[in-house]
Protein backbone atom coordinates (compact mmCIF):
# COMPACT_ATOMS: atom_id res chain seq x y z
CA UNK A 1 0.00 0.00 0.00
CA UNK A 2 1.25 3.41 -0.87
CA UNK A 3 1.12 6.38 1.45
CA UNK A 4 -1.60 7.96 -0.69
CA UNK A 5 -3.78 4.87 -0.35
CA UNK A 6 -3.38 4.86 3.43
CA UNK A 7 -4.25 8.56 3.68
CA UNK A 8 -7.34 8.04 1.51
CA UNK A 9 -8.35 5.08 3.68
CA UNK A 10 -8.08 7.23 6.81
CA UNK A 11 -10.19 9.92 5.12
CA UNK A 12 -12.82 7.34 4.13
CA UNK A 13 -13.00 5.83 7.62
CA UNK A 14 -13.37 9.25 9.28
CA UNK A 15 -15.93 10.41 6.74
CA UNK A 16 -17.86 7.15 7.08
CA UNK A 17 -18.07 7.59 10.85
CA UNK A 18 -19.26 11.16 10.42
CA UNK A 19 -21.72 10.21 7.67
CA UNK A 20 -23.18 7.37 9.74
CA UNK A 21 -23.70 9.65 12.73
CA UNK A 22 -25.19 12.53 10.75
CA UNK A 23 -27.58 10.28 8.85
CA UNK A 24 -28.66 8.58 12.09
CA UNK A 25 -29.35 12.00 13.66
CA UNK A 26 -31.67 13.09 10.85
CA UNK A 27 -33.50 9.77 10.50
CA UNK A 28 -34.88 7.08 12.76
CA UNK A 29 -32.16 4.61 11.77
CA UNK A 30 -29.81 4.63 14.74
CA UNK A 31 -27.64 2.18 16.63
CA UNK A 32 -26.60 4.64 19.32
CA UNK A 33 -23.63 6.99 19.03
CA UNK A 34 -20.92 4.34 19.35
CA UNK A 35 -22.73 1.89 17.06
CA UNK A 36 -23.27 4.58 14.42
CA UNK A 37 -19.60 5.53 14.58
CA UNK A 38 -18.30 1.97 14.29
CA UNK A 39 -20.70 0.88 11.55
CA UNK A 40 -20.20 4.14 9.66
CA UNK A 41 -16.41 3.78 9.79
CA UNK A 42 -16.62 0.20 8.52
CA UNK A 43 -18.99 1.34 5.77
CA UNK A 44 -16.61 4.13 4.78
CA UNK A 45 -13.71 1.68 4.54
CA UNK A 46 -15.72 -0.83 2.52
CA UNK A 47 -17.05 1.84 0.17
CA UNK A 48 -13.56 3.22 -0.30
CA UNK A 49 -12.10 -0.17 -1.15
CA UNK A 50 -14.89 -0.85 -3.63
CA UNK A 51 -14.41 2.55 -5.26
CA UNK A 52 -10.65 2.15 -5.46
CA UNK A 53 -11.13 -1.26 -7.06
CA UNK A 54 -13.67 -0.05 -9.61
CA UNK A 55 -12.89 3.62 -9.99
CA UNK A 56 -10.09 5.52 -11.64
CA UNK A 57 -6.59 5.57 -10.24
CA UNK A 58 -6.19 8.76 -8.24
CA UNK A 59 -2.57 9.77 -8.02
CA UNK A 60 -1.14 12.20 -5.55
CA UNK A 61 -2.85 13.94 -2.68
CA UNK A 62 -4.93 16.87 -3.84
CA UNK A 63 -8.10 18.55 -2.64
CA UNK A 64 -10.33 17.17 -5.43
CA UNK A 65 -9.59 13.47 -4.95
CA UNK A 66 -9.56 13.85 -1.16
CA UNK A 67 -13.05 15.42 -1.21
CA UNK A 68 -14.25 12.66 -3.52
CA UNK A 69 -12.91 10.03 -1.12
CA UNK A 70 -14.59 11.82 1.81
CA UNK A 71 -17.92 11.95 -0.02
CA UNK A 72 -17.72 8.26 -0.91
CA UNK A 73 -16.84 7.39 2.68
CA UNK A 74 -19.69 9.46 4.11
CA UNK A 75 -22.31 8.04 1.75
CA UNK A 76 -21.22 4.42 2.17
CA UNK A 77 -21.03 4.90 5.95
CA UNK A 78 -24.59 6.23 5.98
CA UNK A 79 -25.83 3.37 3.79
CA UNK A 80 -24.27 0.68 5.99
CA UNK A 81 -25.66 2.39 9.10
CA UNK A 82 -29.18 2.19 7.65
CA UNK A 83 -28.82 -1.49 6.75
CA UNK A 84 -27.34 -2.36 10.15
CA UNK A 85 -30.08 -0.43 11.92
CA UNK A 86 -32.78 -2.20 9.91
CA UNK A 87 -31.16 -5.54 10.69
CA UNK A 88 -30.98 -4.80 14.42
CA UNK A 89 -34.38 -3.10 14.67
CA UNK A 90 -36.71 -4.35 11.91
CA UNK A 91 -39.69 -2.21 10.96
CA UNK A 92 -43.01 -3.93 11.62
CA UNK A 93 -45.82 -3.18 9.17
Amino acid sequence: MSATTIIYLIIQIAAGAIGGNIFAKITQFTLGPIGNTIVGAVGGAIGGFIFQGLGPELSGIAIGPALLQAAIGAVSGAILTVFASLFMHPIDY
